[in-house]
């Protein structure tokens, strides 16, 4: 590709001839102001923070569309784009709600770091003269919340929407000053065909859309000496809470956080990766029956609740193919108050199940009124790593300066299967290590790479005791409606597909902490968590779900045997149809 020769702040440089000079300027180590371009998400220089002044051409430009020339010459930095980049920061600030000591994103919103970077006053919105727009607070769904009062119309979002899911859930609504961004007609989230992967969270760089916090619950649970609080978290969990309190972007915290848990005062821990090696002995057995018997094939996996909402609404004849097996955080509810509360004396009524996720989807899942059972519920509240973060700071608990523990219980132990449920990827694996000892593979693999990595659809067959077992990986609402597109065209025979509702599997969940756009430009945070989550797995002394020996103790003290019927009654269930406005 041809390289082209400008000059930056009197600086000379040479870039590929496709670079904007927003690109050119960031290789210079210039920090250009944006809040709209979202990098292969959203370029669409709405928001005007991004100006440069061009010798030779009238105005100033929008560098985040520009395209370089040769022999341009670029200033970024004079009075005038300083005046002009306050300016538009007052007309943003003007209509946004500033509460910021409440805020979910106080101490990474985008906004906010633009106006003390250039001290900017909100003159217009304290104006009474100034028309504020109506504040629409759209909370019907149990996962997900929009506040148009904070929303600034940058309209990453709704790209994001379009880009990762191709579902096309959010756009702009009415015109003017009266614009605001959901649904079609201020519809319902719930029946609005929404997934809740959370990518539209992460794309925001306000708290114009978040998750619906349950923190004031959970501390309410906490304070009740009358209950038992059980806690449970999931794998991506470990490796990415630390960012929230200034750690390394997938950094192993798992130490802190167990400490965490006995600080803040849980008094049991069921370590969700616990419950993902009890659904592996689960759904594996049903996979196996399904080969034997060649029916209701391929088997879906059913432990992204994502996934299980773009099922539902979008391939509803398909719903036999799913995994009757529950999600690990319902399995991890179901045990520790169906078993775990008669083995150290709990009554069953008092105790409170919490799961940390990296998921919003979950907290929809948790809700669902076939996830219970014998009228107990199975998980009480879901909070996400973010909220889990906040929780700790209200507390005054700073993660990363705490001592590392060991987890304390017997459920709290887990084998390297089922740490990585938390990749894409990593349920397929989990579950062909396990199914290979089972079917008495002599050479049987520990790891499975092809089904590894970030590609959206990965595919791979395998020889198991002379069965061959056509497998997929899919991930990202959009890659799922590929997949099927191409399934339904080849007539593959597929045995065995793992979905996952957000690209890049639960470390990149929309729970997950959330970094400013230029970091998600510059660093792949799906690989470095990935490689935390691989790395936990391969010091673990057991790798193969089977090998945990409190869950063989559990299968021959209580549940009998994988896929008996008192294990079908506890850890499985149904999904149906539902439709959504369109």
């Amino acid at each position: 590709m041809k390289n082209i020769k400008l000059t930056i702040n009197g600086a000379e440089t040479s870039v590929p001839e496709n670079y904007t000079v927003l690109k050119a300027a960031e290789e210079l180590g210039l920090n250009i102001p944006r809040l709209c371009f979202l990098e292969g998400i959203n370029e669409t220089s709405s928001c005007r923070l991004c100006v440069v002044d061009v010798k030779n051409q009238n105005g100033l430009k929008n560098s985040c569309t520009l395209n370089v020339q040769e022999g341009m010459v670029v200033e970024t930095d004079t009075e005038e784009i300083q005046d002009s980049v306050v300016q538009n920061l007052q007309l943003l600030a003007s209509n946004h709600i500033f509460e910021c000591w409440a805020c979910e994103r106080e101490h990474n919103c985008e906004l906010l770091d633009l106006m003390r970077r250039y001290n900017v006053e909100n003159i217009y919105g304290e104006s009474n003269n100034f028309h504020k727009k109506e504040r629409l607070i759209n909370d019907s769904s149990s996962s997900i919340v929009l506040d148009s009062g904070k929303c600034i119309l940058c309209g990453r979002c709704v790209t994001a929407c379009e880009v990762h899911t191709g579902l096309n859930i959010l756009d702009f609504n009415e015109r003017g000053n009266d614009t605001y961004v959901g649904p079609a007609l201020f519809h319902a989230m719930e029946d609005s065909g929404c997934i809740y992967c959370g990518k539209c969270i992460q794309a925001c760089p306000v708290a114009a859309i978040k998750e619906k916090s349950q923190i004031d619950l959970v501390l309410e649970a906490l304070n009740d000496k009358t209950k038992k609080v059980v806690i449970g978290p999931a794998p991506s969990v470990r490796v990415a809470l630390g960012e929230e309190f200034g750690g390394e972007i997938g950094e192993n915290v798992e130490g802190k956080m167990f400490t965490s848990f006995k600080m803040v005062g849980f008094d049991e821990i069921m370590d969700i990766n616990f419950a993902a090696d009890l659904t592996i002995m689960e759904e594996g057995t049903e996979l196996l029956k399904r080969v034997k018997s060649g029916e209701r094939l391929p088997q879906f996996t059913s432990c992204s609740p994502g996934w299980i909402n773009y099922i539902e609404q979008y391939e509803p004849e398909y719903l036999n193919n799913l995994s009757s097996v529950k999600s690990p955080q319902q399995t991890a509810g179901i045990i520790s108050k169906h078993h775990f509360a008669f083995e150290i004396g709990y009554s069953i009524e008092d105790i409170v199940f919490v799961s940390i996720m990296p998921c919003i989807a979950k907290k929809h899942e948790a809700a669902r009124p076939e996830m219970e059972y014998e009228g107990i519920r199975d998980v009480d509240y879901a909070l996400t790593t973010r909220e889990y973060a906040r929780l700790l700071k209200r507390k005054g608990i700073d993660l990363m300066k705490l001592e590392e523990s060991k987890p304390y219980g017997d459920l709290s132990r887990y084998t390297g299967a089922g740490m990585i449920f938390g990749v894409t990827g990593g349920v397929m694996e989990a579950s062909l290590r396990t199914i290979s000892e089972v079917l008495g593979e002599e050479d049987k693999e520990i790891e499975f790479k092809d089904v590894r990595g970030s590609k959206g659809i990965k595919e791979a067959t395998y020889s198991l005791a002379g069965q061959e077992l056509n497998v997929a990986v899919v991930h990202g609402g959009s890659s799922i409606k590929e997949f099927f597109a191409k399934m339904k065209k080849s007539k593959k025979q597929y045995h065995f597909v793992e979905f996952m509702g957000c690209i890049g599997g639960c470390i990149n969940g929309g729970g997950q902490p959330i970094h400013s756009a230029k970091i998600q430009e510059t660093v792949d945070i799906s690989a470095l968590r990935s490689a935390s989550v691989y790395a936990i797995d391969e010091h673990k002394k057991h790798r193969e779900s089977h090998t945990n020996k409190i869950i063989t103790k559990m299968y021959h003290d209580w549940l009998i045997e994988p896929g008996s019927d008192f294990a079908k009654a506890l850890m499985h269930t149904s999904y149906r149809p539902r439709k959504f406005y369109k």
